[in-house]
């Protein structure tokens, strides 16, 4: 037998600033900010979502080499890319590469990326 995933619940982000990490993905993804357990901090989105780890004061059990801007992640969008494009701009949210013509999990999508206050890669994609 072997195991089958069928969809990631959660991850983790660690920040230098859990706050100001709350704040950016909420201002510029619209995710929700939510407090949960014992004053642990997490965004919601879809049906999914990130926990968010103080650097230096990570929840147990936690990665092996935890560090504030080291993840690289990938969200999927239905607007427009020009529209996401906008929004980043009206953000003052820099888009350090793209639109760009990516292969995601499920084919083709157009991407840009920039970086979250730590310096995490984000890509937003939006597949055609």
């Amino acid at each position: 037998m072997t195991i089958s995933v069928e969809r990631i619940d959660h991850f983790v982000i660690t920040a230098s600033d859990v706050g100001a990490t709350m704040c950016f993905y909420e201002r510029v993804l619209g995710m929700e900010a939510v407090t949960f357990g014992t004053g642990r901090k997490a965004l919601h989105f879809g049906k999914q979502k990130i926990n968010i780890h103080q650097a230096g004061n990570e929840a147990k059990p936690n990665a092996l080499n935890a560090q504030p801007g080291t993840a690289d992640l990938c969200f999927i969008s239905h607007l427009a890319l020009e529209l996401v494009q906008e929004h980043l701009t009206t953000e003052k949210v820099p888009i350090i590469y793209g639109p760009v013509e990516q292969n995601g999990a499920l084919g083709t999508m157009d991407s840009v990326y920039f970086r979250d206050p730590d310096g995490n890669l984000i890509e937003i994609g939006v597949y055609r």
